[in-house]
């Protein structure tokens, strides 16, 4: 049990998660708050006093006013005593480079007379950009402890843990605003009503008692009927008082916050932006860099992705040949390590790609990005918001969708969460790359850019445009008259954090070969049976075949092919390939055979798992084969040939539809969840989930018959 439960309350980017984390290390768990689906983080901490606190990291927020259903989670735990989250204090974290910003939301917190000590986080980030805050002045018209840290440095965690140690006062705010001054009548009513002597907690119950479910509906109605007698207009009041909080923040910062490099900052950054945010130079300067992104996750990965390949075909060889031969050994390699290679295979890729998107966002570039991209969203119907998830689905659509909760209107969170999913994510880059490199030529255009990285480039593009362009349609679908408004910060540009690149490098590529491994495997396991065990009746037909040409022939060239021809049609005559021959038909027209339907049916649990699968059963089909056996993964694909025609499986008509099929079909289990989880209703992920697949069936359909020669 914890001593002292400890609030940690703050704008967003304050670096409040990094210090959550600082301060629990790996003690910390996440949940929900109760009856609702946002996140809710808690872990514990060890003081110098001995005692154990328990640390909540409440969503950021910009003022006790929410936006969203996030930020009105964070006045829900501090006006309800019983609430299990409700804490003995409060650290709120500022950001030194924005202090005044920072402190509305201070000044509010403060109000409700919570014990509480103010953290001025990236005093370092303060003190380079030369500002410099006197804590002790500021200390004293806050009535507060002060204290400066660096969370990302992991500088002052010791001087924190120290205070959170002695805080027991109140803030007192010399000199503060008057919460009765707006509402003195209603105020008093319901300080009455509701049994408190806080005034602005009265005021904050006015304003927000509809989201307050401890109220019973009697108490609700008589709340309203307060609010309706006293004219009480929340819209304006909310407005009065934020102008007045801002007015007497400017007398407490006063000879509080000198800032000698302001307008050198400024100059910098707004001279840059003058570039990067122009609306032709903005947008043709984004494309260069796509061009990079994509060149380089293509140039850079070649000679380890060769390498792990090579370490995997190598593996193999060794097993079969050092292994005792058996159902076990064939398991083992055919299996688990064929389908876990093609996985691990895709680890560089996945690096440099996570690597210059944490780049991007570190600099400050991302919210550009975002920003130049709003009035273009707001003509489909979309929020400049909803450019945040779409943007960071190109990682994983499952936390960008859960990121959309931020978008006030209803309509424009709806449309977002169901257009996210198009946008091609990190699970779909292996599909891609192993396409691209079978069909589209090594070869560099205008001496610089990789045909290849262009031709990925393409691929997420085309997605982004499929995103917008439904979005558009569930514009007109979706009635709603809500408006939403896009209101956001510009950061000062900053060099990227490279600690926090390769952390992130390292824990993306992690996450992706464990989570996607699990899958992997399991797969690869049910699929090597499937593929290897069938019918007896017809396993035994084949064998009986076989046999029996063998007894008779003495052609040497007939009798050399003999075992990969049985293993084929065996292949084909297993439970799997039963599966697989089912499906044909309907996938026949775009160019697939039955080895791809079996491939398209396990990727509906993750969409890496088509590599694997694909490793998986050429693995089987060449394992009695040695010269098939010793191939790599992409020769063994290139190889494969259609047996009527005897033409190449993989045609680059039959790659683009494959390709095209994989941008827009759903083929992720954990995106419908959280889909469902996120609407409270099946409605929405079914919808999803048809015209997804719909959409993808006629566009792979399309692409192949286009491109058919």
């Amino acid at each position: 049990m914890a001593d002292l439960k400890v609030a940690l309350v703050g704008n967003p980017n304050t670096g409040k998660s990094t210090l959550f984390n600082l301060l629990t290390g790996l003690n910390q768990k996440i949940g929900n708050f109760p009856g609702i689906t946002v996140d809710k983080k808690t872990g514990y901490s060890k003081l110098p006093s001995g005692k154990t606190a328990e640390i909540i990291d409440l969503p950021g927020t910009y003022s006790l006013y929410p936006k969203s259903k996030d930020e009105s989670i964070v006045f829900q735990v501090l006006a309800d005593k019983n609430n299990a989250s409700h804490p003995d204090m409060i650290v709120l974290v500022a950001d030194s480079t924005n202090l005044r910003r920072n402190l509305l939301l201070f000044s509010q917190v403060a109000d409700l007379g919570i014990p509480m000590l103010l953290v001025l986080n990236m005093a370092d980030m303060a003190k380079k950009e030369g500002i410099d805050i006197d804590t002790d002045k500021l200390a004293e018209r806050l009535g507060v402890q002060v204290v400066n840290i660096s969370a990302r440095k992991g500088e002052g965690l010791t001087e924190l843990k120290q205070a959170i140690a002695q805080t027991t006062a109140i803030a007192t705010q010399n000199n503060s605003i008057s919460a009765k001054d707006f509402a003195p009548i209603a105020i008093d009513a319901i300080k009455q009503k509701i049994g408190t002597d806080n005034d602005y907690y009265a005021l904050q119950v006015l304003h927000q008692h509809e989201h307050l479910a401890f109220f019973t509906e009697k108490e609700q109605e008589e709340i309203e009927a307060i609010e309706i007698g006293n004219g009480f207009d929340t819209v304006k009041l909310q407005g009065e008082e934020t102008v007045a909080r801002y007015k007497h923040l400017s007398k407490v910062l006063t000879d509080v916050v000198t800032d000698t490099g302001a307008e050198k900052k400024f100059t910098f950054t707004d001279k840059l932006d003058s570039i990067l945010t122009h609306k032709v130079w903005g947008f043709l300067i984004f494309i260069f860099i796509l061009f990079f992104i994509f060149n380089a996750i293509f140039s850079w990965s070649s000679m380890p992705m060769d390498m792990i390949e090579g370490s995997f075909a190598a593996l193999t060889e060794w097993g079969h040949e050092y292994l005792p031969a058996g159902v076990l050994t064939d398991l083992l390699l055919d299996g688990v390590v064929a389908g876990l290679g093609g996985i691990v295979i895709f680890i560089p890729q996945i690096a440099i790609l996570f690597a210059l998107i944490s780049i991007l966002e570190d600099t400050g570039y991302m919210a550009r990005v975002t920003f130049m991209m709003d009035k273009i969203m707001r003509k489909f119907g979309l929020s400049g918001k909803s450019v945040v998830p779409m943007i960071g689905g190109i990682a994983c659509a499952v936390p960008s969708i859960m990121s959309a909760r931020n978008i006030e209107s209803w309509k424009d969170r709806i449309i977002t969460i169901m257009v996210t999913p198009l946008v091609s994510c990190s699970a779909r880059l292996p599909v891609y790359t192993l396409l691209i490199s079978l069909v589209v030529p090594d070869e560099k255009v205008l001496g610089f850019f990789s045909l290849q990285g262009l031709t990925l480039m393409a691929m997420y593009l085309i997605s982004i445009i499929a995103a917008v362009l439904v979005a558009l349609v569930f514009k007109f679908i979706i009635k709603a008259k809500e408006r939403s408004y896009f209101i956001m910060e510009l950061p000062v540009y900053r060099m990227p954090r490279w600690k926090n690149v390769l952390y992130t490098m390292y824990e993306k590529s992690k996450t992706f070969v464990i989570e996607a491994g699990k899958v992997i495997i399991a797969i690869s396991i049910i699929l090597w049976v499937m593929s290897t065990y069938g019918p007896s009746s017809r396993f035994e037909a084949i064998d009986k075949k076989y046999n029996t040409i063998e007894a008779t022939s003495t052609d040497t060239v007939q009798l050399a092919s003999l075992e990969r021809d049985r293993s084929a049609e065996k292949l084909e005559n297993s439970y799997a390939g039963i599966i697989g021959k089912t499906i044909e038909p309907v996938i026949k027209p775009l160019g697939y055979d039955w080895k791809i339907g079996i491939a398209l049916i396990t990727s509906f649990a993750a969409r890496e798992a088509f590599v694997g699968t694909m490793a998986t059963i050429y693995s089987v089909e060449g394992s009695d084969d040695e010269a098939v056996g010793e191939m790599r993964l992409r020769d063994k694909i290139a190889a494969a040939k259609d047996p009527e025609t005897g033409l190449p499986i993989f045609t680059f008509a039959a790659a683009f539809s494959l390709m095209l099929f994989y941008a827009f079909a759903m083929q992720c289990m954990s995106t419908v969840a959280i889909v469902y989880r996120e609407t409270k209703s099946w409605k929405w992920p079914i919808i999803q989930l048809v015209y997804m697949t719909v959409m993808a069936y006629v566009a792979a359909l399309i692409a192949y018959q286009f491109l058919s020669p």
